[in-house]
Formats: C-alpha cells, structure tokens, sequence
C-alpha cells in the first residue's frame, strides 16, 4: 500500500482506488496523518470496511454496524444501543480484530464490566449487565448473518447478567381516586392522569395526543404516535409497536371531562401537543400526589398496570384487554397470570362437568 509526503507541511497522505458495492470503481484521497504507517494502517482498515473482511477491527465493523442498523430502529433506541458501546465495549475491544476476539476474551472484559458501579457508587444490576452483553452478542451475530463471521464469542462465553423479576406494583381504584383527588389544583395534570389510568396508554403516547387524536362524538381517542425527548429536542415517532397503533374507547366520563379541559385553552390547534409537559414533570407530581394522601407510590408506567388489573378484576378477556392497551394478547397472559386467580379452578371445574356429561351418555 503506498503512502505519499505532502513536502509542504510534512504529513502523509493516502490516493487509491476501490470497488464500492455497486461495482463501480471509485478513487479515495486521505490526507493529515504523522507518519507513513498511520496513512497505511488507515488504507488497510478502510479496504478491509469496504471488502466486509471480518479482519478489520472491531471498532471498524461497529460503524458498519450502526450504517446498517440505526436506519431500522427509533432514534431514541439507537441512542441507547450507542451508550452502551461506547461506555462499555469499544474501549475493551476497538483495536482487536473483529475474527480474532475469543470467549476467553469475553470473559475477561465480563470480569472487568462486574467491577463497574453506577453514578451513586451501586454494582451495576444484574438486569443491566444482562443489557451489555446482549448488546455485544447483538454485533457479533451481525457479522454472522452478513459478514460471515463464523463464531459468536460472546454467545459462547455465556451471559453476565439475568433478567430481574421486578414486582409488579399497581393501584386500586380507591387509591387512584385518592390520589387525583390531590391533583385537582392542577389541571393539567389531574387531566394527563385521568387519561393514563383510565385508558391505559403509555408516557410517550399521552404527551404526543392532539385535539386531532379525539372524536368525542364517537367517544375515542386514537393512538397513533409518541413523544421522546431526545438530544433536548421534542421528538414524535411512531407508537413502540405496530399494535400500538389502535383507537380506545373513552368512558362518557372521561369525555365529558376531556371536552372541559379542551375548554380551558384560549386557543388550540388541532396538532398542538395537549400535554405539553415533560416525563420528569409526571414523575414529580406523581411523587406529590403519593406523599400528599399517603398512597403507596408506584412509577408512572404502572398506571398502565393498574388499567390492566382493573380490566382483569372486571371480567374481560386477555385477547379484549390486548386490543385496547396495544399488547398482543399472549402478553397479557403471561405478565398478568397471577391475576387470573380462578382461571385453573374454572377449567378443572368445566373439564369435571364435561367428564360427567361424557359418562351419563355413556
């Protein structure tokens, strides 16, 4: 590979020619680097980037990576996937070469990541250190389905970390009275929580709703796209899942109490945001309303809990359940199980029934 002098500043340069993936030919000019071996180190890297040879670096095939998936995925997702590569796997792997990492090597970098705290001096969770390594298995297997690299290391090496069963927390009815009771002094928030306990949507989808996402006449609201903060931005996207994208029926009451805080605005345009609040600005009044009326205090997304639990207690099926709060149906069963109590009795029992019906016949 050959490395040229700029005779006028003293830094070498590097001009070749390659073959891009449509099969044309196409030249490459490089200039700035300290010495002949940078400008060939860097030729070298960026032939085997383009040539998909999974004997380029690690840190080389993480930026194919990211061309290849961050168009796929939401911004915010793709921000979260980046911290976590460069904070906790570039700095251990980003000069070896991509065919060259071994289980072993995983391992090593396992042991040391295990030794990391969080900012309030805490081991990280088991949940998270589970999070980074799927996040390394993730880019290994990339290589393997496109690249044809022919091991994951990091598969082979086994995870660090497991998933945590968190408790699942969620009101009554008698303690989400309670405590809107405690949000009334504030309209904008007795409001953004009547909609979240009473029909279930998420954060993101009660601060994108716009007088355009209600049809009080039919008495719906529909969920169509979410609201992210991101990079000090406001950022609508699309809901987090194709099923999320579904109209909700709204109880009268919550109509009626809709139409009066549409009211309250001077004036309102059928895109503007309703709630144009923050997720932190929940948090804050969720803790006040708790300390307020002595309600025990959950996060936010656990009014979606709540709902759920509601439906449940109510009589309605997983599959009805589903369709409204934007989750498949299976979901439903097996992350609300426990709160199907007589489902076991109520088989057993029909099953019995069916059994004796059988045998009268007989």
């Amino acid at each position: 590979m050959a490395a040229f002098k700029n005779k006028e500043n003293g830094t070498w340069y590097v001009q070749f020619r390659y073959t891009d993936w449509k099969g044309e030919r196409q030249q490459k000019l490089k200039r700035g680097f300290a010495t002949k071996k940078e400008a060939q180190a860097w030729e070298r890297e960026f032939l085997m980037e383009k040539q998909a040879d999974i004997n380029m670096s690690f840190e080389s095939f993480v930026g194919l990576y990211e061309k290849d998936i961050k168009p796929k995925i939401k911004l915010n997702t793709w921000i979260t996937k980046e911290s976590i590569i460069k904070q906790k796997i570039l700095p251990y792997f980003q000069k070896r070469k991509l065919s060259e990492i071994t289980a072993k090597d995983i391992i090593d970098w396992q042991n040391e990541i295990r030794e990391l705290t969080d900012c309030h001096g805490r081991p990280l969770s088991k949940t998270y250190l589970k999070t980074v390594h799927n996040q390394l298995s993730a880019i290994f297997n990339h290589a393997i389905r496109y690249y044809g690299l022919q091991i994951n290391p990091a598969q082979k090496a086994g995870n660090m970390g497991m998933e945590e069963k968190k408790e699942m927390l969620f009101w009554t009815k008698d303690e989400y009275t309670k405590f809107s009771e405690a949000m009334m002094d504030k309209p904008i928030s007795y409001y953004a929580f009547e909609m979240l306990y009473w029909c279930g949507i998420r954060e993101g989808e009660l601060l994108a709703l716009t007088p355009a996402d209600f049809n009080f006449e039919r008495g719906t609201v529909s969920i169509n796209k979410s609201y992210q903060r991101i990079n000090k931005q406001d950022v609508i996207t699309t809901p987090k899942t194709p099923k999320s994208i579904r109209v909700i029926q709204m109880p009268k009451f919550l109509c009626d109490e809709m139409q009066d805080y549409f009211k309250m605005f001077y004036s309102l345009d059928s895109d503007s945001r309703i709630f144009p609040i923050s997720k932190n600005y929940l948090h804050r009044e969720m803790a006040r309303g708790s300390k307020a009326t002595g309600v025990k205090r959950i996060r936010i997304h656990d009014l979606r809990h709540s709902h759920v639990s509601l439906l449940i207690d109510m009589g309605f099926t997983a599959l009805a359940i589903a369709d409204r709060v934007g989750h498949e149906s299976i979901d439903i069963t097996f992350r609300y199980a426990h709160l199907f109590p007589t489902t076991q009795t109520q088989m057993a029992t029909q099953l019995n029934s069916m059994r004796g019906d059988m045998e009268n016949v007989c």
